[in-house]
């Protein structure tokens, strides 16, 4: 029988390969090959770029997110102490922030524009790679189709300014129907509708950024990871919702750890992105109010035991 990839991936993970004569050997399931990310940013946390590394390293982070406008600014000897530290410490770059505003007017879009080529520049020289941004899912304004268009044209001259510097782009759709429904035109808010987009922006740079929040509350299931490879996904965010919501009722900036309520099924999740040979990094983004209240030790402490025992729900036997 002809297989496809993905046929002959699920089927190498569950009952092994049948050779010609009827011979039957197991394969091993495939192991995991992301990176437990420190974001502190997203945590509530404040941290530098020197103290981000160190936390990371304390708390058992294996990659930590890159500061764009501390890398750029730091001299060729600051790099290298820098990546030397990071070497010490075992630890490798996460994604990093394309702080453009191409939601808004044409204006501030070019004069954020016009300072990115330093950002990317400290990116590179860093040893950053993945870099990344969200999708606004709604507009009071445009429709679709004019949203979409100025999408096109400006994500277009941020993917060329990233690719220039080597650097790949994610896109991060969001899911929930309280945000889409929030302004007069909906705009991208799944995963098919932001593949469309990555397609007609047509540059290789471009691809995913995947989180299980909006994954959970776009209706989505592990056979959408399933459809993608490796290359397509940039980064990814591990997040929990809160029990007791109905998902069109759920709100974007009301979430929880991983595994803190098992509303959203992040073992499938994960396991998915172990089927597609996913290896960058996985970072916690709850907007948790209970996480906020906590003092920085407390914090780390709470977000890397979650997202350890997320990770190991994708461990073999």
């Amino acid at each position: 029988m002809h297989m496809n990839r993905r046929q002959l991936l699920i089927a190498s993970t569950t009952v092994g390969l049948a050779l010609p004569g009827g011979l039957i050997f197991g394969a091993p399931a495939p192991k995991a090959k992301f990176t437990l990310d420190l974001c502190a940013g997203r945590i509530g946390i404040t941290l530098g770029q020197k103290e981000s590394i160190a936390a990371a390293a304390e708390y058992g982070f294996s990659s930590v997110e890159p500061l764009g406008s501390e890398l750029a600014k730091m001299s060729d000897m600051q790099l290298n102490e820098l990546r030397m530290a990071m070497t010490e410490k075992k630890i490798v770059w996460g994604s990093g922030g394309v702080p453009v505003l191409f939601h808004r007017d044409e204006a501030r879009f070019q004069e954020a524009l016009s300072n990115l080529p330093a950002i990317a520049k400290g990116y590179q020289r860093a040893g950053v790679t993945r870099t990344g941004t969200w999708i606004s899912p709604s507009h009071p304004e445009l429709t679709y189709l004019a949203n979409f268009k100025q999408h096109l044209r400006r994500l277009r001259e941020i993917a060329k300014v990233l690719s220039d510097h080597d650097l790949r782009f994610g896109l991060e759709y969001v899911g929930p129907k309280t945000s889409w429904s929030r302004n007069k035109h909906p705009f991208v808010h799944s995963m098919a509708e932001t593949k469309e987009l990555i397609a007609d922006i047509g540059r290789g740079n471009v691809g995913y950024i995947l989180d299980s929040w909006h994954w959970y509350t776009a209706g989505e299931t592990t056979e959408n990871i399933l459809s993608l490879d490796n290359d397509d996904v940039v980064a990814v965010d591990l997040n929990d919702a809160p029990a007791g919501i109905p998902v069109e009722q759920q709100i974007d900036n009301r979430r929880a750890l991983p595994m803190a309520t098992g509303v959203i099924d992040l073992k499938g999740f994960l396991k998915s992105l172990v089927q597609i040979g996913y290896d960058g990094p996985i970072r916690a983004e709850p907007f948790s109010k209970e996480l906020e209240t906590m003092d920085r030790g407390a914090a780390l402490t709470a977000t890397a035991q979650a997202m350890k025992k997320s990770f190991a729900l994708v461990q073999p036997d």
